[in-house]
């Protein structure tokens, strides 16, 4: 069984942990500012970024080579797993603030095939939270001192699965157009809109590539789409260089359930081409058959700054993208506020009923 990789590189003058610079090509010690320089990736590196066969994958047959051991702590409150250094004894959750003691066990799971490495720093990623959070109407005064603090982010690298697909879809349609006519007469003339309808059939032919699929259930879906704009062009071959001072969370979406999710995108993508293909004002699709072969995906990292706030014993989580700067988060509501801002507003109302009499 192959040894858990801990994501460690020594610094060659002082010997403490090296880190990966955000946006650099180099790892740096932050106790003697010593660099260790990445090289750029070769031609042959590319290759590592293909993707592996979904039917051989499903059937249980994953090379071996694919296939790698982390250790993680599981959160009991959330279900995150994520990895953790070995000489911590306890830490929050980073996800939920949960304090979580690390008891920790292992993940076997098919390998990262490519990274995006951090580009924010973990200031860059605070200002951003501190914009959003600064911008929030009816916030509890703590979350405002909260935004004030210099509460540090971390750093995560979250799971996600992408796919490749080949689909053809005959289908049967009716194309819509609409014309304007008047009718009625006098006080009860008015315009309505008819359409007239003529059947249409076609055949799209389409490649749909890089369809992400986030492989983790601990960020909520509509936080995991605000923040999921990724230039996943600039992927690089997996490096564990990369995830050194950072954190990486092992997936729970499975590559089965990550394909249902793949599909549903597929589905929509297909019926977005026909009905542009139908025309017209209005789209009917009567009839579609989809299908769907050469799947292919890989497994990628992508990273994020998060931070988690607990009020009132509820936890709250900002995530920011670490390419782009983009906020996705959960925010609490001061009923004093709210109430306030009711009130004023029901006085405005009464005097201006008072003045208009």
């Amino acid at each position: 069984m192959p040894e858990p990789e801990l994501h460690r590189f020594p610094c060659g003058t002082c010997g403490s942990d090296l880190r990966y610079a955000p946006g650099e090509r180099f790892l740096q010690c932050d106790h003697c500012g010593a660099t260790d320089a990445l090289g750029p990736p070769s031609p042959w590196d590319r290759s590592a970024l293909e993707e592996l066969p979904y039917a051989e994958a499903a059937a249980g047959d994953v090379p071996e080579a694919a296939i790698e051991e982390t250790e993680v702590i599981s959160c009991s409150s959330c279900g995150a797993q994520v990895e953790f250094n070995p000489d911590e004894h306890a830490a929050e959750c980073p996800f939920c603030a949960s304090p979580v003691v690390t008891d920790t066990g292992t993940h076997r799971h098919i390998k990262p095939r490519g990274v995006l490495p951090f580009t924010l720093s973990e200031q860059d990623g605070s200002d951003a939270m501190k914009t959003w959070l600064k911008g929030l109407w009816f916030a509890p005064n703590a979350l405002k001192k909260y935004a004030r603090s210099n509460q540090k982010l971390q750093g995560i690298y979250m799971p996600y699965w992408t796919f490749d697909a080949q689909t053809e879809t005959p289908y049967r349609g009716q194309r819509g157009t609409e014309h304007r006519r008047t009718v009625g007469s006098g006080d009860n003339k008015r315009t309505e809109t008819v359409v007239k309808w003529r059947p249409v059939k076609g055949h799209i032919s389409h490649f749909f590539d890089d369809l992400l699929v986030i492989g983790s259930k601990t960020l909520p879906e509509n936080h995991a789409r605000k923040i999921a704009q990724y230039d996943l062009s600039a992927l690089e071959p997996y490096r564990p260089e990369f995830l050194a001072g950072f954190r990486a969370e092992g997936y729970s979406v499975d590559l089965p359930s990550a394909r249902i999710e793949a599909d549903r995108q597929i589905e929509d993508g297909v019926r977005q081409l026909i009905r542009q293909d139908i025309g017209g004002d209005r789209q009917r699709i009567d009839d579609m058959q989809l299908r769907v072969s050469d799947v292919t995906f890989k497994h990628v990292l992508l990273p994020v700054w998060i931070a988690a706030y607990k009020f009132r014993g509820k936890s709250y989580r900002f995530v920011v993208n670490a390419r782009t700067g983009q906020v996705a988060g959960e925010r609490p509501y001061s009923p004093w506020k709210i109430a306030f801002a009711a009130l004023l507003a029901a006085l405005g109302i009464g005097l201006i009923v008072l003045f208009s009499r």
